[in-house]
């Protein structure tokens, strides 16, 4: 086993033991103390549940809804941490699995946690390396216990466990820090859904009370139950009962149909606490960010708009621009003429064709776009609820991305669907959910 997960002394749980749910396993949950971290609701749609909010953390005041970029291994492949900083970002992600294994929560932990590690003086959130569950399904086992994996490195096997989680976010001293939960696909159904579920609350037990700094990190809890109604209120029921400072919405948003997703998502936030933020893990498309706010989450994160810019493709209001076609080879337009970023503002298209044939640095400059992309429509939801819009406001903005369709220009994003429709369901009351 490595010694990295596995030898790490577990941190010593303050409080009271109490029996866990559906086994007689005998865990300890942590003592009540206040989180590093308010929210204060600034405006909220008459009709549906979308808000705009401060939310303050330790390292600064997050407006929301808010779009999280994904830094797997402590950086934005393509960005620096200054230009993260300069495009608006107010939190970035960090992956515990990975970091953990390399280059290791020890030496992070000595240049003052991941802050210091990578110079970013505003908010982090670290996932809790669940995640891994499904991406190495392959190379991973799942017990009471923890997750067994064989290391994708050296091929070492490893054991994350609740414990080991949190004891790694501690050393990474992120803003946020998610619980280790009991992963499996949104396609997935049976026993093995119910299994997860309320796994997932036991390991949230553990990690409460394995948390040493509650009073500087943050742990939200991971909804989980599939698609399954009945699971995830039960599960919603079970985890609000703890006394968290936040709440993730998980196990969606992996290829499931459309209306599934969003109605699990109704579900949800119909059952969080309203003083509580709501983030919904791994959504990022802009047409599923502008929805979702709508139906009340204010936190998102997604590695799309980076990964699809190493392949050339730029986000734009009306879908994509894959910049390697030949069609832009001799186009002196910008991505977006409308873009103030820095790409925009300095290239053509016709120059980012050109680069992307023998510099890696068309792919930096489409990933500056692309996240710079993402904040702006996280900003313009937010002016969009600051001034009290009303519904019709969000649906004639998400129109936008759904209507566009193929010119001489541009090529629809991929994962278009039926928003309008979606839209005249989010703004009826009372969405049945089955």
């Amino acid at each position: 086993m490595s010694s990295v997960f596995n030898n790490m002394a577990a941190p010593i749980a303050r409080g009271v033991a109490t029996s866990s749910l559906e086994t007689g396993m005998v865990v300890k949950k942590a003592v009540s103390i206040v989180a590093p971290l308010t929210l204060r609701i600034i405006a909220e749609c008459p009709v549906t549940k979308a808000r705009a909010c401060d939310l303050t953390l330790p390292h600064c005041t997050v407006s929301t809804p808010v779009f999280m970029p994904v830094g797997t291994q402590g950086t934005m492949k393509g960005i620096t941490a200054d230009q993260l900083d300069d495009l608006g970002c107010q939190i970035c992600l960090g992956n515990t699995y990975h970091l953990g294994m390399r280059p290791g929560p020890e030496l992070i932990e000595k240049a003052n946690g991941l802050h210091g590690f990578m110079n970013w003086k505003r908010n982090l959130l670290t996932d809790s390396g669940g995640f891994q569950m499904v991406s190495l399904v392959e190379l991973s086992e799942v017990t009471e216990e923890g997750v067994k994996f064989k290391s994708p490195y050296d091929g070492k096997e490893i054991l994350l466990s609740p414990e080991q989680s949190i004891a790694i976010q501690n050393s990474l001293g992120s803003d946020i820090m998610m619980q280790l939960d009991d992963v499996v696909s949104s396609t997935v159904t049976g026993p093995r859904v119910e299994e997860a579920t309320w796994r997932s609350i036991r390991w949230l037990d553990r990690c409460i009370a394995a948390n040493k700094n509650p009073d500087r990190q943050n742990l939200f809890a991971i909804i989980q139950g599939g698609l399954n109604a009945e699971l995830r209120k039960a599960c919603l029921d079970e985890m609000t009962k703890r006394d968290v400072p936040g709440f993730a919405i998980g196990g969606l948003s992996g290829g499931e149909e459309k209306d599934d997703f969003w109605r699990m998502v109704t579900l949800s936030t119909d059952h969080l606490p309203r003083e509580k933020p709501r983030y919904l893990m791994g959504v990022g498309y802009a047409v599923d960010l502008v929805v979702c706010v709508a139906l009340g989450c204010d936190m998102f994160d997604c590695v799309f708009p980076t990964r699809t810019a190493r392949f050339g493709s730029a986000l734009v209001p009306w879908g994509s621009l894959t910049i390697t076609k030949k069609q832009f080879a001799k186009d002196l337009q910008a991505i977006d003429p409308d873009c103030q970023c820095p790409t925009c503002r300095r290239h053509s298209r016709a120059y980012l064709h050109a680069l992307f044939k023998s510099d890696t640095a068309a792919m930096h400059h489409i990933t500056i776009h692309n996240i710079s992309y993402q904040v702006c429509v996280s900003i313009m939801v937010n002016s969009f609820l600051w001034l009290l819009f009303a519904i019709d406001e969000i649906i004639t903005l998400s129109s936008v991305f759904v209507s566009a369709h193929s010119d001489a220009v541009g090529e629809t994003e991929h994962h278009r669907w039926s928003l309008p429709r979606l839209c005249q369901d989010v703004h009826e009351e009372n969405v049945p959910l089955s």
